[in-house]
């Protein structure tokens, strides 16, 4: 038997139907209207920034494929995929200790040599977003080049023995090979990122969040935990996550229009 603290508290045919009053506070409240714009921009902007170094693991991928030595590409490539599988609360630790204001490895380092006279409270509100791309680039540049690396496995090996006969160097075959044969798959992966813009998740952001950053780091998905779990109004959490899940679709919707406009070829 259930106990009596798991049973809601109305039946659900008891429960008075409030319409769209929820949607209504959305947009008619003009301080929970600049709030909601606050975390659209902090979630744009930040997903932004990561379609912008979407390219970095395709950069990666070409220089683990350009690699002689099998044992030193299967050691990078591994040691690079790693990251992937480190929880963001174990990230969050390893930078609190390296970059604390007053205990970490890097600021006590500056304060011994004697090129600060305090610590520089490198996890604070300044430049975030660019903190947060480029703590996951970190973690996920591995992971993300394994897609890339496949397609650059599946393109003809016989074109690059007659680009070697016709005296074509290794940068040529790259430029006129490589790249043009992993572009689909990247196009692809590209469009489903514009699609999935507003999902950047919460986990790297709910560990990095703290009084003087959260009013840039608070994407979407964080706002929406912190109004229903912490400010227990999961009526207005539940109204922004129908909200946010409605654009989704209509960005993924564009991606796919663009995908057909620019490539001839649909990502759906």
């Amino acid at each position: 038997m259930p106990s009596i603290y798991s049973r809601p508290g109305f039946p659900l045919n008891r429960c008075e139907f409030v319409g769209l009053k929820w949607f209504h506070t959305l947009f008619g409240n003009s301080c929970q209207f600049s709030e909601i714009m606050r975390v659209l921009k902090n979630t744009i902007g930040i997903s932004l920034l990561n379609m912008a170094t979407s390219v970095f693991p395709v950069i990666f991928a070409i220089f683990l494929s350009e690699m002689k030595s099998l044992k030193f590409r299967k050691l990078v490539q591994i040691t690079t995929t790693l990251p992937n599988f480190i929880s963001w609360v174990l990230v969050y630790s390893f930078a609190f200790s390296m970059f604390s204001v007053d205990t970490g490895f890097f600021n006590r380092l500056l304060i011994r040599m004697g090129m600060v006279d305090s610590g520089i409270n490198v996890l604070a509100s300044s430049h975030i977003w660019l903190k947060m791309t480029v703590w996951n680039l970190w973690k996920s540049l591995g992971w993300s080049a394994i897609m890339y690396i496949a397609a650059i496995a599946g393109i003809d090996q016989e074109l690059y023995e007659a680009a070697r006969i016709d005296g074509a160097g290794r940068f040529a075959q790259i430029r006129y090979i490589t790249v043009p044969g992993i572009l689909p798959t990247f196009f692809v992966l590209l469009m489903l990122s514009i699609g999935n813009m507003l999902n950047s998740g919460m986990e790297q952001y709910y560990v990095f969040q703290n009084a003087m950053n959260k009013s840039s780091i608070e994407v979407l998905d964080l706002y929406v935990y912190n109004v229903g779990m912490t400010g227990s109004n999961f009526s207005l959490a539940t109204a922004i996550s129908i909200l946010k899940s409605i654009v989704s679709v209509l960005l993924l919707v564009i991606a796919n229009t663009s995908s057909k406009l620019l490539r001839g070829e649909s990502i759906l």
